[in-house]
């Protein structure tokens, strides 16, 4: 302690997850903050016992969807309310999600109505990327930098999606502007034209049942749009991260520029580890409840998925949560084609147990790889570290206490997002969030809510921790 007052919470006792080191110690909290790490710390206002428990940053879950404008005139069904409420009951505390602009909106005006619908809603802290359908010249030059300046230091494209795809010559002065920002840029990475064409030849064929959705989004596709992604970052010299990374072709692809010294990283999610193409490929249209892109792919995948994340050519795991009611799902009635199924699935509250329990209890990785995965990691590349993602001192006290043996049987009546479903139903976990603290304040405490919407802060953001790019060796010959 640094002088005699009070902490105004101290944890006590628990297996805290340093960024180099697990040490059973005690976590002094102040205004906030994180004010103390050692044995022994006291006086506190109030104390909590984490004795047998583990002791982890809160997460970090940087690819989310809630509360977005809907698309194709229907919305998903989370809202800052209960997409930030799942979060938190999951052991997250930040969340990064999407402010979406497609062709012919100002982004700006996105943006403003993003800040009205999370300001009174959200249950933690929040900021958001920026989506970029329409990069003219006016929202290139007018917007886009003072957005950046403003704290949204990440921009998101589109190589698929009508109304969102950007073509090379777009994505060059987008990179081109991140370069001379310092933004970070997400890209998906799927290959629009190979989509197309393939939907196509499949309906000529009367092939419209569940399974060939996953076959139109094909492996390659991934694997050339993710080459083409990292080859235009490379043209322009500047960084990018490829999202949700679902093939082994893909990740082959990320490895190879990683190799040759290129700022690529990426990240995947937990659908390509505990889903995969035969959830999709039901009689009956149950399997739409695992539809979203790139789909979960064949099983023969998921080691190379689980090879990246361990070897760290997958920096990042995130839950790309966006769920849809399972009667959106199937609007088309018992014979809904597979290309009129919403993509989107959630995944906020399930992220975390899924990857603890394979990942840590599995054996596969220590706590240090599983705290970076989830929340450091993100942290660094987007932004808010020091500020999130770790355990350290002057660090927001965003904390989630684990019971590393509760073993749960996911149902989606446990869950508290809206959605009236969710895919990973009947799995089993070991290992289970117990508690959840953000700024120093316990918002979930072993079932129970007691958080309420609008404390949740917006955090203007950093630019991220990655390599300085040189002047660009291209323009300069």
């Amino acid at each position: 302690m640094t002088d005699s007052l009070p902490f105004d919470l101290v944890i006590k006792g628990g297996r805290v997850v340093l960024p180099e080191s697990t040490q059973e110690i005690d976590i002094g909290i102040r205004d906030g903050v994180i004010a103390a790490l050692g044995p022994d710390l006291g006086p506190a206002l109030r104390e909590v016992s984490a004795a047998g428990r583990i002791v982890l940053p809160g997460g970090v879950d940087s690819h989310c969807h809630m509360d977005q404008q809907p698309w194709e005139g229907r919305a998903t069904a989370d809202d800052f309310n209960t997409g930030t409420l799942s979060a938190l009951c999951g052991g997250t505390t930040t969340v990064v999600p999407f402010a979406m602009q497609m062709r012919g909106q100002s982004l700006r005006e996105i943006v403003d109505d993003y800040h009205q619908r999370a300001e009174t809603k959200a249950h933690i802290d929040y900021s958001f990327h920026l989506i970029i359908g329409d990069p003219s010249a006016e929202v290139l030059r007018d917007e886009v930098p003072a957005l950046i300046a403003e704290g949204c230091t990440s921009l998101k494209i589109y190589l698929s999606y009508d109304g969102l795809k950007l073509d090379d010559y777009e994505v060059l002065n987008v990179l081109d502007l991140a370069r001379s920002e310092g933004a970070m840029v997400m890209v998906h990475a799927e290959n629009d034209a190979c989509i197309r064409w393939l939907t196509e030849k499949f309906i000529e064929a009367r092939k419209t049942q569940l399974r060939y959705h996953e076959k139109a989004h094909s492996e390659i596709g991934d694997r050339e749009a993710t080459f083409r992604a990292i080859s235009l970052s490379e043209l322009i010299e500047t960084p990018i991260l490829v999202s949700h990374v679902a093939a082994g072709g893909a990740v082959e692809e990320i490895r190879r520029a990683k190799a040759r010294g290129l700022p690529i990283f990426a990240e995947t999610c937990p659908q390509y580890l505990f889903l995969s193409a035969e959830d999709i490929d039901t009689e009956d249209l149950s399997g739409s409840r695992c539809v979203c892109t790139p789909p979960p792919r064949d099983k023969s995948n998921q080691p190379a998925i689980w090879e990246g994340i361990l070897d760290g050519t997958l920096e990042v795991f995130s839950s790309d949560h966006s769920p849809w009611h399972y009667a959106d799902k199937i609007a088309g009635g018992p014979d809904t084609p597979f290309y009129r199924i919403p993509n989107g699935i959630p995944g906020i509250e399930t992220r975390l147990p899924l990857l603890f329990s394979a990942g840590v209890n599995g054996g596969r990785m220590s706590l240090q790889k599983f705290a970076d995965l989830t929340a450091g990691a993100p942290a660094r590349l987007f932004g808010l570290y020091p500020r999130k993602g770790a355990i350290a001192l002057g660090a927001d006290a965003d904390l989630a206490i684990w019971d590393p043996v509760r073993a749960v049987t996911i149902s989606n009546d446990l869950l508290h997002h809206a959605t009236d479903h969710t895919p990973y139903e009947g799995q089993e976990v070991t290992g289970w969030p117990v508690m959840t603290i953000s700024r120093g304040e316990i918002v979930w405490d072993d079932g129970k809510v007691l958080s309420t919407p609008g404390r949740g802060r917006f955090v203007a953001r950093q630019r991220p921790l990655v390599p300085q790019q040189q002047p660009s060796r291209i323009l300069a010959s």
